[in-house]
């Protein structure tokens, strides 16, 4: 962005860039590719990832190609994002798979560190007040996670200085809180939500997809189901039905349990109790299964002045 305003810089003519991926391993390979961008004014995007890529990944890093100059994918499993160390230690590595998607996609560098290189000192907890957008759903389900999370954006941040970063709209509140830290921090950087990517029957695409049976995944589908249902529900029934319809429709399936549906206020995540002054509001869940914890969001319009003509 443009220092002192909230405008993108203007990308000069393109330079010619190796279709090649090039793989840094360590920050200060990482800032000598960069270096030749930066002192080019060069439009730099970047897409943080924790591998195990999925199309919704790669439509991340087309729409960064399609708006910078050169775009930065990182691979790091975040250890200190997760509260459970069984989540850890199965979540899906593929590494080899991943360099060559982002090499298909034409995303010129990839970052894939070490733990140390990226708390070379050991890690230390990012001191910030998340003005309560980390106490539910998430962040009540997951102790910890989001301090992880906003801990290792920012130190990614730092390491690559984009001018814009990408994040999917799967992780709602993620990337509400990121947002937040950027403000607040004061970042150079813009901030681009990205529609989540779905399955032919409406799951959303995410890399513990990858740990699902046959059968369990056949099942999952009825979170997406049960999302669009309770869109035709606003505002005819009050949230409290609303959460009770949703519940009931995914644990119909006894290897299907609702960690929570939270109906919130998409600004502040605050819990909805009634449509009265929303216009809008955001419908996510969690859905614990006998394999991966699932998790979706859905926006929904509330047209409550349908109701007081």
């Amino acid at each position: 962005m443009v220092p002192g305003t909230n405008e993108l810089p203007v990308s000069p003519s393109p330079i010619s860039i190796s279709p090649l991926t090039v793989i840094c391993q360590t920050v200060e390979e990482l800032r000598q590719q960069l270096q030749q961008f930066r002192e080019q004014n060069r439009r730099i995007g970047f897409v943080p990832t924790m591998g195990a890529l999925h199309a919704g990944h790669l439509s991340l890093t087309a729409r960064a190609l399609s708006e910078c100059d050169v775009v930065v994918c990182s691979i790091f499993v975040n250890p200190s994002q997760f509260n459970d160390p069984a989540d850890f230690a199965n979540y899906p590595v593929m590494q080899d798979q991943d360099l060559r998607l982002l090499q298909q996609a034409g995303c010129q560098l990839a970052f894939v560190p070490s733990v140390s290189e990226i708390y070379p000192n050991g890690y230390t907890p990012i001191d910030l007040d998340f003005a309560g957008l980390d106490t539910g759903m998430e962040g009540a389900s997951r102790p910890g996670h989001f301090q992880g999370m906003a801990t290792v954006v920012k130190r990614l941040f730092d390491i690559v200085e984009p001018d814009i970063a990408y994040f999917g709209e799967k992780d709602f509140q993620q990337l509400a809180i990121v947002r937040h830290m950027v403000r607040s921090l004061g970042l150079n950087i813009h901030i681009e939500g990205c529609p989540t990517l779905r399955e032919a029957d409406g799951l959303a695409m995410s890399s513990r997809n990858l740990l699902m049976s046959p059968e369990l995944r056949k099942a999952a589908a009825a979170i997406p189901e049960a999302l669009r249902q309770a869109g035709e529900r606003i505002p005819h029934l009050s949230p409290a039905a609303v959460r009770e319809l949703v519940i009931r429709f995914i644990e119909k399936d006894p290897r299907l349990q609702v960690q929570y549906f939270s109906l919130v206020d998409p600004h502040t995540l605050r819990e909805v109790e009634n449509w009265e002054g929303h216009s809008v509001v955001q419908g996510c869940i969690a859905v614990l299964t006998e394999g991966p914890r699932l998790i979706d969001n859905m926006c929904y319009s509330v047209k409550y002045t349908q109701l007081h003509p």
